[in-house]
């Protein structure tokens, strides 16, 4: 072949340039980009063979990279398809895109790596975001090609001449520039590796590494052991997503959920594979993992890959926001390798890749409840969280959740929406027809307000959980008619649920009036207002409690739920002094020392109760109660 020079038809001598400039900040994709072309030449040669359009032997089709630190070279070498100098003229030389100048203006301000790459055909040009010469050895399957040798500097200027290459498929060497060195390093190219190529279809070798293995026996009978070099081949050409559900076992789906997240201590609660050919084509297998607190949501993502090339574990645009909290892989050829935010935003597949995802896990969640209810509830603390978010974030999930989401109580019952609407509707309805859902939040603290509530053969449901406030409110709106939700805490159990029937008050207008003044002066807080009111003897003689609204109000706003006005609100608690109560009568007949001292006494057991009472006030208290007996 005779030598040949030539300019790279870019219509710009800037481009170069560009691509340092505006993909530097991702230049580690230059690696995944061209195992990637590798991988496809392997897979177009088997095509091929398998068409009866190359007769010759496919062979080996490992794609080699390789690292030479002396020579600062990188180089990516496949047994596939090859190309004739024509090719390399046709496919390298000429970058596809109209109009280098509207690139410039475009992307002037771009970092958006991808977006570049994919959308003007620059995969292979990545390579010069981390080298200042790229040459190129290759040779066709064509009965009869020559191999071709291509160089480039960085420059739009190149060099074509006969290659070295006798064997079919290509060499892609890298010469790593200055700027670059860290590349040219093994650990940090196998942790590239290990990231975009670990699921390739072809297999991808990086070097050897040294295996243990046994090696017979000693003079004693136990096994001896060397070490040997074998293949260090980084990737799993047939990961689970790629097989039929029916091929897999369930050690299978766990061995692989292990194998994407080696650390992981925990064994997922269950999994769904995904699989869909029309009108858009995906695989997958979600994981719902155990989540033991808030801190953990984020730790582990699902990865996004296309042809089981990785592109990333950002994947809010394709799966529903509440989906985010679930573990696997999604992988769809629909999506191209080098994708942007802004493909995603805008592609019609990625809404319906989105609705599908969503369709299968809820089929799936109510798969499990109807086919084995007790397993379903044994997960309920671990799953609550996903169903619950999806039901606030997503009305087409909670449609379908609304038969499978669950209400526990305090007692570790649970219910359907439409079981305990049932269970409390003649009970804990009060005399407007309101059927009142108590509830509490923390069952420790508001032990008393949930015995006084169970006393009076109520039930309280536990709302113990991250989103519970704003779940509260999802359930007066869906979980049946003129449901009202009230923590147990927000008032005395005889004004949660109000009933036709009055109890009197055993005081006269001045005795009331005089009570109230002894608690306000024994209490002394300005976020403390005194309530004299008709309660059943046996009640409590205080009771410390917040209205609901407010409440709940300032709980969303904790939570960034967007009531932003009411966290910046204080505290106020309503007092409400039990005026039947034995001790309240006690009060008004003592002298003004000890009925302070039994008002301020009372007043700290219910603040006590509340978990209100602590610090100096808290020692307080014990003195005084010493004192007392």
């Amino acid at each position: 072949m005779q030598e040949e020079k030539g300019t790279i038809s870019i219509h710009t001598e800037n481009i170069f340039p560009v691509i340092k400039k505006f993909l530097y900040s991702d230049n580690e994709i230059f690696l995944r980009e061209l195992v990637s072309n590798a991988v496809d030449a392997s897979q177009k040669i088997k095509r091929l063979s398998a068409l009866g359009q190359y007769n010759g032997q496919v062979g080996d089709l490992t794609v080699d990279v390789k690292l030479d630190e002396t020579a600062k070279t990188i180089t990516i070498s496949d047994n596939g398809i090859g190309m004739t100098a024509e090719e390399i003229k046709k496919y390298i030389n000429q970058i596809a895109f109209s109009g280098a100048t509207e690139f410039m203006e475009k992307f002037k301000e771009a970092n958006d790596a991808n977006e570049i790459i994919g959308r003007f055909g620059l995969g292979f040009y990545s390579a010069f975001m981390v080298a200042d010469r790229v040459e190129i050895d290759s040779l066709s399957y064509q009965e009869g090609a020559e191999p071709a040798h291509w160089t480039c500097d960085g420059s739009t200027s190149y060099e074509i001449s006969t290659g070295t290459r006798s064997t079919r498929g290509t060499d892609v060497i890298l010469h790593i520039n200055e700027e670059s060195q860290e590349f040219l390093n093994k650990q940090r190219l196998q942790q590239i590796l290990d990231k975009y190529c670990k699921f390739l279809p072809v297999p991808i070798r990086f070097g050897t590494k040294s295996k243990t293995e046994e090696d017979g026996q000693d003079a004693d009978g136990k096994p001896h052991y060397k070490k040997v070099e074998v293949d260090n081949i980084i990737n799993n050409t047939q990961p689970a997503w790629t097989k039929s559900p029916a091929d897999l076992t369930d050690q299978d789906y766990l061995e692989f959920y292990h194998e994407l997240y080696p650390h992981s201590m925990d064994e997922p609660l269950f999994w769904i594979h995904l699989n869909v050919d029309y009108p858009f084509n995906l695989t997958g297998i979600l994981y719902f993992p155990k989540i033991k607190n808030e801190m953990e949501i984020q730790r582990n993502k699902i990865q996004l890959y296309s042809r089981q090339v990785f592109i990333t574990d950002e994947v809010k645009d394709i799966v529903p926001e509440f989906l985010m909290l679930l573990q696997g892989v999604i992988d769809s050829p629909d999506i191209p390798l080098n994708v942007s935010r802004s493909f995603l935003q805008a592609d019609s597949n990625v809404k319906k890749i989105n609705n599908y995802i969503t369709k299968k896990v809820a089929d799936k969640l109510n798969e499990i409840f109807k086919s084995d209810r007790k397993g379903f509830e044994e997960k309920w603390k671990d799953i609550n969280l996903f169903i619950k978010y999806g039901m606030l974030s997503d009305e087409k999930f909670a449609e379908k959740a609304n038969d499978f989401c669950l209400l526990q109580n305090v007692d570790n019952a649970y219910f359907t929406f439409k079981e305990y609407y049932e269970k409390v509707k003649d009970i804990q309805v009060d005399k407007d027809g309101n059927i009142i859902y108590l509830y509490t939040q923390d069952k420790a603290q508001q032990d008393s307000f949930i015995a006084a509530a169970k006393a009076k053969g109520y039930d309280v449901l536990d709302f113990e959980g991250p989103l519970d406030t704003h779940f509260a409110g999802y359930v007066e709106q869906k979980g049946g008619e003129k449901i009202q939700m009230k923590r147990v805490d927000s008032d005395v159990i005889d004004k949660l649920i109000a009933k036709d029937e009055q109890i009197e008050l055993a005081l006269s207008e001045e005795e009331t009036k005089k009570a109230t003044d002894i608690f306000e002066k024994a209490i002394s807080r300005a976020d403390m207002k005194v309530e004299v009111d008709a309660l059943p003897e046996n009640d409590l003689p205080v009771s410390i409690t917040m209205d609901e609204f407010m409440r709940r109000m300032k709980d969303m706003a904790k939570t960034g739920g967007g009531m932003g006005f009411y966290g910046t609100l204080p505290d106020n608690y309503k007092v409400t002094v039990n005026g039947n109560h034995p001790l309240v009568k006690r009060i008004l007949t003592s002298d003004e020392a000890e009925a302070s001292q039994l008002a301020k006494q009372a007043f700290d057991l219910a603040l006590l109760s509340r978990g209100l009472l602590t610090g100096p006030e808290l020692t307080a208290f014990v003195k005084r109660s010493v004192e007392l007996i």
